[in-house]
């Protein structure tokens, strides 16, 4: 279903960072389990990756000895160098109470489904979105090329490409979107937002209504005349920050079935749209 461009200097140091804010997605993963499946709009808390902490990925921890930690954040598409880090993000966002080697397990089972590019219909956009931080703001220092692509990611690689901080997914597959008349068509000019996670050291500082926004506009520039998304009911954190951002709830005709994120089956979700010229609310 969706796309992702990045800051200055890269700062060494063996500071840690992880956690999250989440929302489903339209990039499934392979199935391991029922449960890791799509994950809709909701706040989670993520493992910090510190080599102290149990439970936390080995690899990562590896990783997160030499994190990037530039203040300014960027939002682009997401790149074949950021595989690793949107896998990790949005396993340590949706499934934090796994611990090694399970936890890596996911994260690789997230990584081919990724790559692996799962066929969308003819005519549908899918795109990855990613903040980093400690990125470059130009593609002075990228290579490669925007028409090569693997899965949903651009085939470029950028020689400071930052520290990836929070995610997000927008398409029009509108696989999560009521069909349209008695031969169930599938609604067009509809973006659809999910697997939104941010890092736990990352929160509150406004990166996922940056992801919003980018989002927005990728979707306009797809010449959708409106956006949508599912938010978990138990979280009042994600709700308040949708419609902050312009978003309404809409009810669901009484004995409708519309379509839902695939996840557990007591979870219940707001759905949620927005007009794509209608201005945000403070």
């Amino acid at each position: 279903m969706h796309s992702l461009p990045l800051g200055t200097s890269i700062t060494v140091s063996p500071t840690t960072t992880t956690a999250t804010t989440s929302s489903k997605s339209c990039l499934s993963p392979l199935p391991l389990s029922k449960k890791h499946q799509q994950h809709p709009h909701s706040s989670r808390v993520s493992h910090d990756s510190s080599l102290s902490k149990p439970g936390a990925c080995r690899a990562t921890q590896v990783v997160d000895l030499f994190p990037t930690v530039s203040p300014e954040i960027v939002v682009r598409e997401a790149r074949l160098e950021d595989c690793w880090e949107v896998a990790e993000t949005h396993c340590s966002s949706f499934y934090p109470e796994y611990s090694f080697p399970l936890d890596f397990v996911l994260r690789v089972d997230r990584l081919v489904a990724m790559l692996s590019g799962l066929s969308i219909p003819p005519g549908c956009r899918r795109t990855c979105l990613v903040a980093v931080v400690g990125g470059s703001v130009d593609d002075t220092l990228v290579f490669g090329s925007e028409d090569f692509k693997v899965g949903g990611f651009d085939g470029k690689f950028s020689l400071n490409r930052g520290y990836v901080t929070g995610i997000l997914t927008v398409d029009t597959v509108a696989d999560f979107l009521p069909r349209k008349g008695r031969l169930r068509l599938r609604r067009t000019g509809i973006a659809y937002i999910s697997n939104v996670a941010v890092r736990e050291k990352f929160r509150r500082k406004g990166i996922a209504k940056r992801l919003i926004a980018k989002a927005e506009a990728q979707a306009r520039c797809w010449g959708c005349r409106a956006i949508a998304l599912h938010c978990d009911l138990n979280n009042p954190g994600a709700i308040k920050l949708y419609k902050s951002q312009g978003f309404r709830c809409i009810k669901v005709p009484e004995g409708a079935n519309w379509p839902q994120p695939r996840t557990s089956p007591d979870v219940k979700y707001n759905f949620m749209m927005k007009l794509l010229n209608t201005p945000n609310t403070t």
